[in-house]
């Protein structure tokens, strides 16, 4: 259905025309062959040699993993595709008007006014989270530590989607929504039943969704009809026909912000399956949390940077922070965002985990749906293992996308041999992405330990220190470590067809 629906859309179109593109620029290099004739072999050759040599001292002097350069070295090797690829998903140049935009965007700071008190208190207490806390926010200019806020950790799509439900009804001023992917059914027709109903209340409301992630589950002109609702919706990065790098960058968030005071984020997108009223991969484990207080003004500013990025529009932010209030809280709070470069000078989601796992002590658990990660996250898990940290990893037993399954396969025997005990979620598809760490540490949010998330999508999460709810998150892990299959090195043997392919895929991993 899904894909039915994709090829007979204006995305099926959009993809016919950069097909079209594509074959263009290739006739058109043929028949300029044609027309030097007998001189055409030694200029396309020379012709070749450059535009190859060119292509790989961008390589070579552009910032990214080793990884990535090898996977590019290879594609770059193909006669004249190579380069194409290259300049369509390799290299990512601004335009003027997104320079300014990125310009402004850095000269935005935001700080609480006892932001700097708290941090003050940490470095005295804990250097340690100190500094796993100052180097997330030296990342982030939207980023900032809080108190004042509490939190409710879901284990359970349903019961995430109950409480969000409840909390919509409630809205009194705005509501902003950013997700992934949102298609019709029992839950997206729940929530939008609600957003109709506030907004003929006067309710402001924004909605952001991935153009990419939404083309197979909505119909191309799914905003009209939401904007008729007063739901002010738009695509983010929306397809069009032509080729561009910027398709390599989508917005893999999930944010929920409600009159600026209650926000949520996770894994859940607004689909069936990930509160299991459809089944398609056995039972979907997924979750998030839902945070009340301080900490959603940093929540409500990463929408509105993105509605920035995407529209073009921006507004005096703090009107949505006025009704914002303390509640009794424990522990600190630090939402924050990931993306790609230019638009984020340094991966900040993957430094977050490097930090954790670096730091931890007793322990550090890993819920994530692929593990497609590279040498330097690789050793750091090692690492923690082998100086004696207990280091769980849980994955799906039933995959997505079994390719894919394939090469988070190949990730296991290095980690297995350094000590990590590494899960299988039995029951079916594990879709979370949560760290917990020493009782001391967790995240929820969105980023996978993939290649697309930790370098090409948009991404946030929400950084914890002794909070409450770390004890609700490691008492998850501790239900999900009953329910799953642990698997060892001396019975992981993969059949010579699976390493053949894994080893395969493992040379594209980092364009995953």
């Amino acid at each position: 259905m899904r894909k039915t629906r994709l090829l007979m859309s204006k995305y099926g179109f959009s993809i016919i025309v950069i097909l079209v593109e594509l074959g263009f620029i290739l006739a058109l290099f043929v028949s300029i062959s044609q027309f030097l004739g007998k001189y055409a072999p030694y200029i396309v050759v020379n012709l070749l040699f450059l535009v190859h040599f060119l292509t790989i001292l961008a390589v070579v002097n552009r910032s990214m993993t080793p990884e990535s350069k090898v996977t590019w070295f290879l594609f770059i090797y193909i006669p004249l595709i190579g380069p194409l690829l290259y300049l369509m998903f390799g290299e990512r140049h601004l335009s003027k008007k997104e320079i300014e935009q990125l310009q402004n965007m850095e000269s935005m700071t935001f700080y609480e006014d006892n932001s700097y008190d708290i941090r003050l208190a940490l470095k005295q207490e804990n250097k340690s989270a100190y500094g796993i806390i100052k180097s997330l926010l030296s990342m982030d200019n939207n980023a900032d530590v809080y108190s004042g806020t509490e939190s409710q950790f879901f284990g359970l799509g349903e019961e995430m989607y109950a409480a969000m439900l409840e909390d919509l009804k409630k809205a009194k001023k705005f509501i902003f929504l950013e997700y992934y992917i949102v298609e019709e059914g029992e839950m997206w027709n729940g929530i939008l039943d609600v957003l109709k109903e506030r907004a003929s209340q006067g309710v402001e409301i924004k909605m952001l969704y991935d153009d990419i992630g939404c083309m197979a589950t909505l119909p191309g002109d799914y905003t009209t009809m939401l904007r008729a609702n007063g739901i002010d919706a738009h695509k983010f990065n929306k397809v069009v026909p032509r080729v561009t790098v910027a398709y390599n960058n989508r917005s893999h968030r999930k944010i929920l912000v409600i009159d600026g005071q209650i926000g949520y984020t996770g894994g859940l997108n607004l689909a069936d399956e990930y509160i299991n009223r459809v089944e398609r991969f056995g039972h979907w484990k997924d979750g998030g949390i839902r945070i009340d207080g301080r900490a959603v003004k940093a929540l409500t500013r990463l929408f509105l940077m993105n509605w920035y990025i995407n529209r073009g529009e921006i507004t005096d932010l703090d009107q949505y922070h006025l009704g914002n209030q303390d509640v009794s809280g424990q522990g600190l709070y630090i939402p924050y965002g990931s993306g790609p470069r230019p638009m984020y000078k340094s991966p900040v989601g993957k430094t977050v985990y490097q930090n954790i796992i670096n730091q931890a002590t007793d322990y550090v658990y890993i819920t994530t749906p692929y593990l497609i990660i590279d040498y330097d996250l690789t050793e750091d898990i090692r690492n923690a293992a082998l100086r004696g940290v207990d280091v769980r990893i849980v994955t799906p037993h039933i995959p997505d996308k079994k390719l894919i399954q394939l090469v988070t396969r190949g990730a296991y025997r290095d980690l297995l041999e350094a000590g990590v005990k590494i899960f299988e979620y039995t029951p079916g598809f594990i879709h979370s992405k949560n760290v917990v760490s020493d009782d001391d540490f967790a995240v929820v949010g969105t980023i996978n330990f993939d290649y697309r998330s930790l370098v090409h999508h948009y991404e946030n999460a929400v950084l914890m220190y002794k909070t409450s709810t770390i004890s609700a998150i490691k008492k998850d892990f501790d239900e999900l470590f009953s329910v799953s299959q642990r698997i060892h090195l001396d019975t992981f043997k993969p059949t010579w067809y699976q390493t053949f392919v894994k080893e395969v895929m493992e040379l594209f991993a980092p364009l995953l």
